[in-house]
């Protein structure tokens, strides 16, 4: 979805090798200004939320998102979308979050009262409820708080101080500290998506715990008020006790006949012995495959490497030789294989301009597949 803010230009292209070129240019000419922006945003939450009644606020922090990861996002997001519409497009009017930052309050129920303040202070761009969507699905997990995308409202951006800034949106996350503190460890946790059942169960089961430790800290807070105002009238001599135990958790395996991340790396790990594959692009890649074939078998992996790598190495060293500031990881080595594999399945593994180059060259060399 292009940003309202955002005026096309005539650059737009097709060409993702040059809107990524252009992004890039874009991204390091502006980095200071996207740090001025994110302190602005920060500077202006903060005072509107020491002037407002939403209980205590116990971070308000942010980042610039790294240009990598931009890039990422919008392939992951919009580039196939876009480019199956013919529609040009310039990679920085895809990127609501490139500025982010994070609200954490106390407790829950504070979220609601944050987000209406800045609903009345900000342009609202979309808001997402990822509380909502995480509990109406069996196939996520954590506990994410709301997520708003924001911009100056039109008073603000007048103001000579935010002028330079003014059209430059950014991410609002807000959680509750117990949310906080799941996001984080819940981003520890390796392969996420595509781990067994059985560990996938358990990690619900600790995100519930969690869950119920923020209710619970909130009922705490409701009744601890309660006496406070009835010690106002009648003193009270009796001791609140919270007498927890923490439930145990009995060992399971981590098998499964799903093709999942542990069936990748115990394939992809034996043709690239040298490579490390990092946890959460082996979960991103995983993902890609199970899209496009969510019966895909490991031993369907370990046949398109077997029967394709060969032709895959021999075309990465064309493509290296005419490309020589370019990259071709282990990844990519792998999608073609996959492509080689089943054309008709994994048809979308590979951007157009690969695929097209992919299969010129195959034309000249090769015997199409």
């Amino acid at each position: 979805m292009s940003l309202p803010h955002e005026r096309r230009l005539p650059l737009a292209s097709l060409d993702f090798e040059l809107e990524k070129h252009n992004f890039t240019k874009y991204y390091e000419n502006n980095r200071p200004l996207f740090e001025e922006a994110k302190n602005a945003y920060i500077s202006v939450i903060k005072s509107l939320i020491k002037q407002a009644d939403v209980g205590e606020v116990t971070k308000v922090e942010g980042r610039v998102k790294n240009k990598e990861e931009c890039i990422k996002k919008f392939q992951r997001k919009y580039q196939d979308k876009l480019e199956a519409a013919d529609q040009p497009y310039e990679i920085k009017n895809y990127l609501s979050d490139l500025i982010g930052l994070r609200i954490v309050c106390l407790y829950e129920d504070q979220i609601a009262d944050v987000s209406k303040l800045l609903k009345n202070h900000f342009k609202i761009i979309d808001v997402s409820d990822k509380i909502a969507a995480i509990e109406s699905t069996e196939d996520l997990f954590g506990y994410k708080g709301l997520h708003m995308d924001l911009s100056f409202a039109k008073e603000m951006a007048a103001l000579p101080k935010n002028q330079p800034f003014a059209e430059y949106p950014f991410e609002v996350q807000i959680r509750s500290l117990i949310q906080d503190a799941w996001s984080v460890l819940d981003h520890k946790i390796k392969y996420k998506k595509s781990i067994p059942n059985d560990l996938k169960r358990r990690i619900n089961v600790l995100s519930a715990l969690f869950e119920l430790a923020d209710r619970e800290f909130k009922e705490i807070r409701n009744a601890t008020t309660e006496l406070i105002q009835q010690a106002t009238v009648s003193p009270l001599g009796d001791v609140l006790e919270d007498n927890c135990e923490a439930p145990g958790s009995a060992a399971t395996e981590t098998g499964g006949k799903a093709f999942n991340v542990f069936h990748f790396l115990r394939v992809a790990g034996h043709f690239f012995k040298d490579f490390e594959f990092e946890d959460y692009k082996v979960d991103n890649f995983v993902q890609d495959i199970l899209r496009l074939d969510n019966g895909f078998q490991k031993s369907a992996l370990h046949k398109s490497l077997v029967e394709n790598l060969k032709i895959v190495k021999e075309y990465r060293d064309h493509f290296i030789e005419g490309n020589p500031e370019s990259t071709f990881s282990p990844y990519t080595v792998i999608r073609h294989c996959l492509y080689l594999y089943d054309q008709e399945t994994f048809k979308r593994i590979l951007a157009k301009g690969s695929t097209g180059r992919f299969v010129s060259w195959l034309g000249q060399n090769h015997s199409t597949p």
